[in-house]
C-alpha cells in the first residue's frame, strides 16, 4: 500500500517517535494526518536532550493525542549543561511528560565517555524510582553493562521501564523480563534477515509486550526505502509481532494499547 495511503480501523500506540526531529519540520501536519488515517491514536514523543525536551512538551500542547518523555540520550550527555538535569527533573512534572529518557547505554558511537552515559542512565532511574515515572532504556552493544546496572537498581527498588527498540536476544529479553521490564519492538522486527529477533518477540509475554515505530529512523518492511519512517508505518510492526505471537492484528493491538496505559499511566490521567 502507499506509504502515504495507510488506513486502518484498529486503534495503536506508537510508545516512541521523535516527532520533534527536524525531519518533521515542514511536513508535521501531513505526518499527523496520515498517522490518524493508519489508527494511531497517541504517540509518545521522546526526548533526547534538555532543548529536544522542551519541543517534545510543547508537541504535547499543539497535538492533543501527543504525549511527551523528557530526558538526555546517552550520546548527548556531553552536550548537557549542569542546569540541564535540573531541567529535566523539572520537566517530569508537567502533566503530559508520561516517561523519563531516552536514556540508556551506547558503546557503537564514541560521542560521550562511557562514565558519563552511566552516571546520566543512573539519575533517570533514580528519579524513576523516585516518582513512579517509568523511564526508556536505549542499549547499543552495551547488553552486560545495561543489565549491571539495571541489576544493581533493581536492588534499591522495582524498576518500571521499557527496553526501547529492543535488538538482544532471548537470554536478555528474559533478564529484562525478570527485572520488571517491559520490552518494545520497532521496525527492525519486520526486517527479512531478522527472523531470530522475531524469534525473541514470540516469546515476550502478552502483558510485556509493546511496539513503536523509532520514527523518523529505521522504516519497517516494506517500507524501508521511504524517509523519514513516520508513525503510521507501525501498522506494519504491529501485523509483523501479531504473526509472530499467532494473533489476529486487533487482539495484538489492544493487548500492546492495554500494556501502553499500564505502563505509562500518566497518559490516563
Amino acid at each position: 500500500m502507499p506509504a502515504t495511503n495507510i488506513i486502518n480501523d484498529i486503534p495503536l500506540i506508537d510508545t516512541h517517535s521523535h516527532l520533534d526531529s527536524d525531519q518533521f519540520d515542514g511536513i508535521r501536519a501531513t505526518i499527523m494526518e496520515n498517522t490518524s488515517r493508519a489508527g494511531i491514536e497517541k504517540m509518545i514523543s521522546i526526548g533526547c536532550s534538555w532543548g529536544s525536551s522542551q519541543k517534545c512538551l510543547y508537541l504535547t500542547s499543539v497535538y492533543p493525542n501527543v504525549f511527551a518523555s523528557v530526558g538526555i540520550h546517552p550520546n548527548y550527555t556531553s552536550d548537557a549543561a549542569p542546569d540541564h538535569w535540573d531541567r529535566i527533573v523539572a520537566m517530569s512534572q508537567h502533566p503530559k511528560a508520561v516517561a523519563l529518557g531516552e536514556t540508556g547505554l551506547d558503546r557503537y558511537w564514541d560521542f560521550c565517555p562511557f562514565e558519563l552515559q552511566q552516571d546520566y542512565f543512573d539519575r533517570h532511574i533514580r528519579l524513576s524510582q523516585k516518582t513512579g515515572i517509568p523511564f526508556v532504556v536505549h542499549m547499543r552493544e552495551c547488553e552486560q553493562d545495561i543489565l549491571d546496572m539495571l541489576i544493581e537498581a533493581r536492588q534499591r527498588g522495582p524498576l518500571r521501564g521499557v527496553m526501547h527498540s529492543f535488538t538482544g536476544d532471548l537470554s536478555m529479553a528474559q533478564q529484562c523480563l525478570e527485572l520488571g521490564m517491559y520490552i518494545s519492538f520497532a521496525g527492525m522486527v519486520t526486517f527479512k534477515k531478522n527472523q531470530s529477533l522475531r524469534d525473541v518477540a514470540a516469546t515476550i509475554p502478552l502483558d510485556r509486550l509493546l511496539v513503536e515505530t523509532d520514527s523518523p529512523y529505521l522504516s519497517p518492511h516494506p517500507l524501508r526505502s521511504k524517509r523519514p519512517n513516520e508513525p503510521a508505518f507501525m501498522v506494519h510492526t504491529a501485523q509483523c509481532l501479531a504473526d509472530a505471537k499467532e494473533l489476529p492484528l486487533p487482539t495484538l493491538a489492544n493487548i500492546t494499547v492495554q500494556n501502553t496505559y499500564r505502563l505509562f499511566d500518566r497518559m490516563h490521567s
